[in-house]
């Protein structure tokens, strides 16, 4: 029984302290005035009453009323319903005082009133939630007050507080009033009415009418009905309401949040809907009950609690939302909202909510939305039933519920199954067994469940529900009987809301047990029209609290009296339910393991204990496999258990090692929950098996399988503990022949919380029989069963605490391994319970002191072991009631038993030392190059796997990884060589291996194997060359060892200075490298500047005490430091006296070989080949070359970056280039680096200009200059150079370009000029898609089309309407001009395509008018660094802005693509695929921009006008671009002497900074690797690929040079630029200098050396075309990525140290030849190739490759003297090309035998063109007009030359064919002919007949000029009409044809025309 109403209390508006703008309420009265014992008064009702604080108002409101909930101190709540009304103030001091507040403040503008109104609140405060009974009593005290009822106000609410009901049980009130007072007694008289009341009883009769009813006295009556059952919830119709108001994907969002404990906030601007939510989201979490901040009305003074960290449901009125949303934003974003009135859920970002597992999920949707809308279901039925009504609001809200209660058997079904009760008596202690659970269910991964079991509410429901023996609800039932058919109408939606309307039923019925019962009669207040008249209102009066406190006195008087209620209880026994295993077997959770696996299980086993070695080796495998199953590792468990005798198995040393083996199988693939109890059931067995190692020693299996991390987790020994005491507590309460049982072994209880389910007896069933007994026995026979079972709980503590110093402490205890590993040191974070308040603390050190061990070394492991045994001792005995006594022994005991444990193992540890180790594999030695040593032995380390799948064996093919070998660290390079752990192939080697120098980031790692060892540490190594090891030192490696090698690979990595690199320390062993000093980093720029130019005077003794090696200053502060470092080098230069300077200061004198060594050098020899000049000539300056060779930098003074000679204009003096190069950035100014043999267009480089410099080559000629005109000289001297570039043009001299020059002949000129025309639209394309423009980002495909003029016109006038204004005439910006540069004008594009942008009238442009032809030099230039230039039409050159990639791009970019190439570690997230991860590197746009400005710059070209590039600091960028384009352009530099021509001198002569950009030593270290050449290489390599014909080295070579760049193997690629090659006397090596003749110290030397031996390098596919122009297709979608970043061979390496590769295979041979020939088996010649294992170009070689091998094999066999491959190849190529003249047919070149597929390769733009055009997404160089070839170049032969090659069949390329007369030539007669038009190759050919596989002829369309109908002549066919006739004109001759009939002809002439207008 309890009281209806615990306190009444008037809470009024407190006028004396009204102060700021708020007041505040006060309580007037309260009753009762003492507190209730039970239940003390809660504070702070008055904030409560009104939450949007005390506030005087104008007009009177309507009365409110709601119920806030306050909890108390002990996490009881108190149910305050508030009733509000107001009441008018007529005092005047009121109005004067409050009406200025009124005014401002409440309702501003309006007159002042003559009366306000405040607000008082009756209180009812309860600890019983009947929200209508409250609303009912408390409007009926406001209708006494209000009507002025002749009732006393003292007898209603005297009534109410003395009114006592039940709290649950159903019968609504047996207990009537204890005072009804009459009616019709004068209020006057109450007292003495009062007093004799109370010697009145009610009668019979009245007791019974009273039964269901209470009544306050006042006419009313009113129903109360208590639940059935308290334990469930009531929720009248608020779930409903909730739902309505939220939605059900909202609600479940709620609802999960609240379960896995985050704060959510309910807002409103109701009061009572805040209240009802909050109890709705309660509601629904039944069983579950929320343990956290509750509070559903929060007031506005109180909004600060929304900062608490903890969880929390709130509700605040939307009044506050601003200052909520404040409060909630300054917090961490982790507060979930719900707007109710507005119907939605705000979730932060920053917030993950665990959403129900799947299936579930599901279901509760659907069947949620068919209880809230039954009619979606049939909404789409053509006859649906005529009413498909929701239920009404109260029975929804219950059919809700009830799908929440489904939803939780669902998910806690079998829970009781994992429950361990650990003590029965004096209260039952339960404990859940969390990964028991999750694992029988399968649910490991979910995590929603696991946030869930491990949150506060899940705590309280176990200690709640746990107990075996109490009351039940409906929640137990459906546990116990209705799971399963939960789970067979699972997936059944209408068997599953048939079974949620029983369970509906059942909550209805608990709610409203008598339903029909509904007598309310309560007096509400009248509605008379004067009601709200402030006169007929008086105010309410002040009670007289002696008459109530009478009434509560006489009540507490009777209830003493009375006799006590008595009501059975009805507890029981509560039924656990279907076991779990059951369930999970038939959803077929279990991994199914074929019996086959576990009979191989057995097998094994079986041969071990038989000591059949031989066979278990054999199974072993296999067996190892399979353990990965569940089912095998419980299979082996219990074939183990058969072994066990009387707890011991001793077994020898061979039969120990394979038994450990599989145990540490089987425990690696455990989670340290071990949810599937294997650890737990192989934890005696690891105590039971052991071997002798001598007298009286024996090792138990525990000591070597320590290594994992379950043992180190406390909740699974807490699990562990809690199971066997719960099984011999069980044995405990068995009769005495129970005893045997007790005794089963552990395996078959592996249950744990299920043990002995299976029997007669389970434990909680026993609990709950002694639970019913208890109260029976007598207090002796308590206290002994007490005592047992606490002995019992002790004596296993004991056990434990052996059992986990057994598991804890390592064998070697000297190595202080075990503090590394998680969980010993910092117990808390692996346990989820905290550790009670004990004697522990203080214990644990003391006893540590007293054991008398700190001396010995094994003191650290020893005392971590204590603490975390008395860590484990002091949860469990606390949880399980061990008295103090006994666990002050334990405390005393523990440190005992690991001292005694550890002299155990120090005696095994001896011994095992004495046993033969564990095979490991012998540690390979790896091959070295002449001249590489080791610097660190090798040590034993594990090479894991990383996220390269191929070696794991996951796609196919033997795992390769991991595998144990050593890792070995040379002069050179970091090797590791091993075998792989897979026994199926161990005989197998794996080596990886890259330069030291390569390496490019170093991590460590902690990396834990399935190994038997335990490995401490890893480290992941990462090289440019693509390359990852990911290695693990193996137990044997000291730490200390493992930091060694680091520090010597740090320092190998980045030495001091570059003479610290390999390429100069091979062969100098013993020799300390010299650390060379470096000045003060600080240094201004202005003494560095000075220190540069002053240090060319330097003798190079002195130079390292002086030179600080120069480093540009960098991109931030070079726009403010750049105009001082500009005036400083002018000053010192200038001062210089240039006869001063001889090459003799700059050069050590071993190098002096005065200028003939720098003729020598590549550029001279290429300078010639171009006709650029020869020295002689320049420095006789013959004024008929246009260009001369200048000596101005041969002592590096005028650029320290450039070579010794440089090609400049013949009319520029020496001295102007030096003024010219200080506007230039690293004074590195314009030179002429290549020429177009036929344009005679020139290719110049630079860099980009200065911001001073860009000022004054684009200055306006009419700017006012500010100062001397220093800058203007230079100015125009940069202009002279300019036009005297353009001058050396040819075409310059005449507009029309006819004018010969140089022996360039007019005919050439005018050729070129029609191709031109041609080609210009494709110029214009590709201008605009280099630029940028909107429209055109370089990642997309262009939508430029095929030569589609129109579409370029369509650009011309962006934004200009038909009436617009002029546009901007004229291009980007000659260089001259002011203003700003737009960022994309299409004028530039325009003009090149020979369309101009026409005036509005009509009229032609002003750029058209003055100037017809494009310009002669383009300037690519940085759109960054060109800003302003106004139009000047009289100017030859235009400059072209482009975006180029910047280091830092590049940086990023490419260690994006080493991740993506070769990651780290697998991964199934589809964001990080390899094409995903290709994609965001960007690395191909990279690419793809670079080949789009080289092929831009390639047309120019070749349209005659000479290109300038100068890009950033003119050695990055520009290098690459010039680079590609000579390669482009000019066929030479695709062989092999070209080509390192081409790189020696772009990019080491003229200073591409290797050193730098590799990060070859300390300084660059901190930049970075960057590899801009490597970028290059890529580029040749996606033109190789497009070009394969074209090329005389192969894609190898490539990949070589790629290899070799970063390597530091070779000198050439050192240093930054040839004047430091010469200082370190580096660039003029003399050939007899070199003592040892293997070391090659240039990267050419070697390739050559090598070609000479194996065609490695060559292309055999090499056959190119005279003059070809290669214009490569640059899209992303044509571009490949380089195998070189993907592959690798595990068998030998990288195969780009060749030596090495040779020797290792020869190695091989020699082994794989046997001693003796085995004759009796015939040797398979099957060789199977694994990927990523074999070199696929070695086991399987091309055909050329494999004759010439097997040529060099007879050659060997017979004899004979070995012919150099090279020669072989050409006497081939000789003999084809005779044969081939002889048979007078097409010459099949021998290049095509290994090009089966030659038809999809590009040759140039001729092939393979699509038919249409029109928006075509081919890439650029498709763009073109493909008539550009229809007019080949005199002395050019055509690309379609290349077409006689192929061998035509009859089905090939054939368009259009038939039979044609054709007139021979001169004298010849007409002859029919079958003639074949093929588009592709755009030709006519044609055959004797048409089985004729012989083409006769050949025309080509590309000469063709007309197709006109023709005339019969003489000899023509008879009978064939005139117009059949028709004439093919070309440009050689006239062809006369003559088909059919005229149809046909027509039919010709339609193809051919058809074909020519394609082009």
């Amino acid at each position: 029984m309890a009281r209806l109403a615990d306190y009444f209390v008037v809470v009024g508006y407190d006028l004396d302290k009204r102060g700021g703008s708020e007041g505040q309420g006060h309580i007037l009265q309260r009753f009762p005035e003492k507190d209730w014992e039970d239940n003390p008064f809660p504070q702070g009702i008055e904030l409560f009453c009104q939450p949007n604080g005390w506030q005087l108002v104008p007009e009177r409101e309507r009365p409110s009323f709601f119920v806030s909930v306050l909890t108390d101190i002990n996490s009881e709540r108190h149910y305050c319903a508030c009733f509000t009304f107001w009441e008018g103030l007529d005092n005047p001091q009121v109005q004067k005082a409050e009406a200025s507040e009124v005014d401002e403040d409440e309702v501003p503008g309006l007159v002042q009133p003559t009366q306000v109104f405040a607000p008082k609140s009756l209180v009812l405060v309860s600890r019983l939630d009947h929200t209508e009974v409250f609303r009912n009593c408390l409007g009926l005290i406001y209708a006494v007050h209000v009507d002025s009822l002749s009732v006393p106000l003292e007898t209603v609410i005297g009534n109410l507080l003395t009114c006592v009901i039940p709290v649950a049980g159903g019968s609504q009130i047996n207990e009537s009033p204890v005072c009804s007072l009459n009616l019709s007694v004068p209020q006057a008289l109450a007292c003495d009415w009062l007093l004799g009341c109370f010697q009145d009883q009610p009668c019979q009769e009245e007791r019974e009418e009273s039964l269901r009813t209470i009544t306050l006295g006042a006419g009313d009556r009113q129903v109360i009905q208590t639940p059935i059952n308290d334990t469930l919830p009531v929720s009248g119709s608020s779930v409903a309401h909730l739902f309505r108001q939220l939605g059900i994907v909202n609600v479940l969002y709620l609802f999960c949040a609240a379960l896995t404990e985050h704060k959510i906030l309910f807002l409103s601007s109701s009061y009572q809907r805040l209240t009802d939510a909050c109890r709705a989201l309660l509601a629904i979490m039944f069983p579950l009950k929320y343990s956290f901040t509750y509070v559903p009305i929060l007031p506005g003074k109180l909004l600060e609690v929304l900062s608490t960290p903890t969880p929390f449901i709130i509700g605040v009125n939307s009044f506050f939302r601003s200052e909520t949303q404040e409060l909630v934003g300054s917090m961490t974003l982790d507060v979930i909202i719900a707007d109710l009135d507005g119907g939605t859920v705000t979730i932060p970002e920053c917030v993950h909510i665990s959403l129900l597992p799947d299936p579930l999920l599901q279901q509760t949707q659907t069947a949620l939305s068919m209880v809230l809308d039954p009619e979606l279901e049939i909404a789409d039925h053509a006859f649906p039933p005529s009413s498909t009504q929701p239920s009404t609001l109260k029975i929804q809200d219950k059919e809700i519920r009830a799908v929440f209660l489904w939803l939780f058997g669902q998910l806690f079904h079998g829970y009781r199954w994992c429950l361990h009760i650990i003590r029965i008596h004096p209260e039952p202690v339960i404990r859940f067994h969390k990964a028991a659970f999750l694992g029988q269910r399968a649910l490991t991964e979910d995590d929603f469940l696991m946030k869930v079991l491990d949150g506060m509410a899940f705590a309280g429901f176990i200690s709640e529900r746990g107990p075996p023996y109490r009351l039940t609800d409906l929640f137990d039932d459906l546990m116990a009987n209705q799971v399963e058919r939960i789970r067979q109408e699972e997936c059944s939606p209408h068997k599953v809301m048939n079974h949620i309307k029983e369970l509906a039923e059942q909550l209805f019925k608990n709610e409203n047990p008598y339903p029909a019962v509904a007598m309310h009669k309560v007096q509400r207040p009248a509605e008379s029209p004067g009601h709200n008249d402030p006169k007929n209102l008086a105010i309410f009066p002040l009670l007289d609290d002696v008459t109530v406190q009478l009434f509560i006195d006489h009540a507490a008087a009777k209830l003493q009296t009375a006799p006590p209620v008595v009501k059975a209880e009805l507890k029981g026994m509560v039924p656990s339910g279907p076991p779990l295993g059951d369930i999970v077997d038939r959803h077929g959770h279990v991994l199914a393991n074929s019996a086959r696996r576990l009979e191989v299980v057995r097998n094994c086993i079986t041969y071990i204990f038989d000591n059949k070695m031989l066979e278990a080796k054999k199974l072993m495998p296999a067996v190892l496999r399979a353990l990965k199953g569940r089912a095998a590792r419980v299979c082996l468990t219990q074939e183990l258990n058969q072994h066990v005798l009387q707890n011991r198995a001793v077994l020898d040393d061979q039969q120990f090692d394979y038994i450990v083996r599989m145990m540490n199988c089987t425990l690696q693939d455990c989670s340290h929950m071990d949810e599937h109890g294997i650890a737990a059931i192989l934890l005696p067995l690891v105590t039971a098996f052991c071997r002798k190692l001598g007298a009286g020693i024996t090792q138990f299996a525990y000591s070597c399988v320590q290594e994992h991390m379950v043992w180190t987790n406390m909740q699974f020994w807490e699990a562990m503990f809690y199971s066997d005491v719960q099984n011999h507590i069980r044995a405990l309460y068995l009769e005495a022949d129970g005893g045997e049982q007790s005794t089963a072994s552990r395996g078959q209880q592996e249950s744990g919380p299920a043990a002995g389910g299976q029997e007669q007896l389970g434990a909680l069933e026993l609990a709950s029989e002694q639970s019913r007994l208890w109260p029976t026995l007598s207090k002796e026979q308590q206290s002994e069963r007490v005592q047992k079972e606490e002995s019992t709980v002790f004596s296993q503590a004991i056990h434990y605490a052996n059992r986990m110093s057994y598991l804890l402490l390592p064998l070697d205890t000297s190595k202080n391994r075990l503090l590394n590993r998680s969980g010993i040191g910092d117990v808390e974070s692996v346990s989820n319970s905290y550790v009670t308040n004990s004697i522990a603390g203080s214990m644990a050190e003391s006893y540590d002191t007293e054991s008398g061990f700190e001396d010995a070394e094994s003191s650290d492991v020893a005392n971590s072991v204590v603490r975390f045994i008395n860590r484990f001792v002091d949860k469990v005995c606390n949880e399980s009631g061990v008295t103090n006594e006994h666990l002050k022994a334990l405390h005393t005991m523990i440190p005992d038993i690991v001292q005694m444990h550890i002299e155990t193992l120090d005696a095994v540890h001896r011994e095992s030392k004495r046993l033969p180790p564990i095979q490991k594999p012998k540690l390979l030695r790896p091959i070295l190059l002449a001249g590489e040593e080791l610097v660190m032995d090798g040590m034993r380390v594990h090479l894991i796997s990383d996220g390269r799948e191929e070696a794991t064996g996951a796609l196919g093919g033997p795992p390769l990884l991991p595998a144990e070998g050593a890792i070995f660290l040379t002069t050179y390079r970091l090797i590791f060589k091993g075998t792989p752990n897979d026994p199926l192939v161990g005989e197998q080697v794996v080596t990886r291996s890259f330069p030291i120098a390569s390496l490019t980031k170093e991590k460590r790692i902690s990396v834990s194997l399935s190994m038997d060892q335990f490995i401490q540490e890893g480290l992941q190594l990462r090289s440019c060359t693509f390359q990852l090891l990911k290695i693990a030192f193996d137990e044997e490696v000291a730490s200390d060892l493992a930091e060694v090698f680091r520090k010597h690979m740090h320092k190998l990595r980045y030495p001091q200075h570059v003479q610290g690199t390999f390429a100069f320390t091979v062969g100098q062993s013993g020799k300390t490298l010299v650390e060379h000093k470096t000045k003060d980093k600080n240094q201004s720029i202005k003494t560095l500047s000075k220190n540069l130019v002053k240090s060319a005077k330097r003798t190079i003794g002195r130079q390292y005490a002086t030179r600080k090696k120069y480093s540009p200053p960098t991109w931030e502060n070079r726009s403010s430091l750049q105009s001082e470092l500009d005036e400083d080098e002018l000053s010192v230069t200038e001062e210089l006296d240039q006869g001063s300077l001889t090459l003799s200061s700059t050069i050590r004198s071993s190098d002096r070989q005065t200028m003939s060594n720098v003729v020598e050098r590549a550029c001279c020899r290429d300078y010639q080949r171009l006709g650029l000049g020869t020295l002689s000539n320049s420095l006789t300056r013959s004024k008929n070359e246009p260009f001369r060779i200048s000596t101005v930098n041969r002592m590096y003074t005028v650029c320290r970056s450039y070579p010794g000679l440089l090609i400049v204009p013949q009319s520029i003096p020496d001295s102007t280039i030096q003024r010219i190069s200080r506007c230039y950035r690293q004074n590195r100014f314009p030179v002429v680096c290549w020429r177009n043999s036929r344009t005679k267009a020139v290719l110049l480089r630079s860099a980009g200009l200065h911001a001073k410099g860009v000022v004054g080559f684009f200055k306006s000629p009419n700017a006012p200059s500010a100062g001397p005109s220093q800058a203007d000289s230079t100015s125009l001297e940069q202009e002279k150079y300019m036009q005297a570039i353009i001058s050396s043009m040819p075409s310059y001299c005449e507009p029309s370009g006819r004018n010969t020059l140089g022996g360039f002949t007019s005919t050439h000129m005018s050729t070129s000029d029609s191709s031109d025309k041609l080609r210009q639209p494709k110029i214009g394309a590709l201008m605009k898609q280099v630029m940028g423009g909107k429209e055109d980002v370089p990642e997309t495909f262009s939508r430029g089309a095929l030569g589609q003029r129109a579409r370029v016109i369509s650009l011309s006038q962006p934004r200009v309407s038909g009436k617009a204004k002029n546009p901007p005439g004229g291009k980007w910006g000659s260089i001259r001009g002011s203003g700003r540069l737009s960022a994309y004008n299409p004028e530039v594009g325009n003009r090149l395509s020979s369309k101009e942008s026409p005036q509005p009238n009509g009229g032609p442009s002003e750029a058209l008018f003055l100037r017809q032809q494009r310009a002669y030099l383009y300037i690519i230039g940085d759109k960054t660094q060109l800003k302003g230039g106004k139009q000047d039409s009289f100017q030859q050159w235009e400059v072209v802005p482009i975006e180029v990639c910047d280091v830092r791009q590049v940086k990023n970019s490419f260690k994006k693509l080493m991740k993506a190439c070769v990651p780290s570690s697998a991964t199934s997230e589809p964001s990080m695929t390899f094409h995903r991860c290709l994609e965001e590197s960007e690395w191909m746009c990279l690419l793809h921009r670079v080949l789009q400005v080289s092929v831009l710059v390639v047309e120019l070209l070749d349209t005659g006008s000479s290109v300038m590039v100068s890009l950033e600091d003119g050695w990055d960028v520009t290098t690459q671009v010039v680079s590609l384009v000579q390669l482009l352009s000019d066929p030479y530099y695709r062989t092999f002497d070209g080509f390192r021509l081409l790189v020696e001198k772009e990019w080491l002569s003229f200073g591409h900074r290797f050193s730098h950009r590799g990060a070859q030593t300390l300084a660059s270290q901190s930049s970075g690797f960057t590899p801009v050449f490597l970028q290059f290489l890529d580029c040749v390599h996606q033109i190789h690929l497009q070009f394969p014909m074209e090329f005389e080295f192969s894609q190898y070579y490539l990949k070589f040079l790629a290899y070799h760049y970063v390597s530091n193997r070779f000198r050439t690629f050192l240093l930054d630029s040839d004047y430091e090659r010469i200082e370190l006397g580096v660039l003029y090596e003399e050939k007899g200098e070199r003592k040892n003749p293997q070391v090659c110290k240039s990267v050419w030397d070697y390739i050559d050396r090598l070609n000479k031996k194996t065609p490695i390098f060559f292309n055999y596919m090499f056959s190119p075309e005279d003059e070809e122009v290669l214009r490569p297709y640059s899209f992303i979608s044509n571009l490949k990525v380089w195998d070189f970043y993907i592959e690798e061979t595990l068998s030998e390496g990288p195969s780009y140290d060749w030596e090495l590769v040779q020797r290792g295979r020869q190695e091989r041979l020699a082994e794989e030849v046997p001693d003796k020939p085995d004759t009796t088996t015939p040797k398979s010649q099957r060789h199977i190739v694994w990927p990523c294992y074999d070199s696929r170009s070695r086991v399987v070689p091309d055909a050329i490759t494999k004759l010439l091998q097997d040529l060099q094999s007879l050659e060997a066999e017979l004899g004979l003297p070995p012919e150099k491959w090279k020669d072989t190849w050409d006497k081939i190529k000789a003999n084809q090309r005779v044969e081939a003249k002889l048979e007078n047919r097409p010459s099949f070149n021998s290049s095509l035998l290994m090009s089966s597929n030659l038809s999809h390769q590009r040759r140039s733009q001729g092939v393979y063109l699509p038919e249409s055009g029109v928006g075509s997404s081919i890439n650029l160089a498709m763009d073109r007009e493909i008539s550009t070839t229809s007019t080949p170049v005199a002395g050019r032969p055509s690309t379609s030359t290349l077409y006689s090659q192929f061998q035509s069949t009859e089905s090939e390329n054939r368009s259009f064919e038939g039979i044609l007369f054709k007139k021979g030539a001169l004298l010849k007669p007409w002859k029919p002919r079958w003639f074949v038009l093929d588009k592709t190759k755009h030709q006519l050919r044609y055959y004797e007949t048409r089985q004729d596989k012989e083409c006769k002829g050949v025309i080509e369309l590309a000469e063709v000029e007309s197709v006109i109908p023709g005339t019969p002549t003489m000899g023509a066919p008879k009978n064939i009409e005139e117009k059949a006739f028709f004439d093919l004109k070309t440009t050689k001759r006239v062809y006369n044809f003559c088909a059919q009939d005229s149809p046909n002809a027509q039919l010709w002439m339609d193809s051919i025309q058809s074909c020519l207008s394609d082009a």
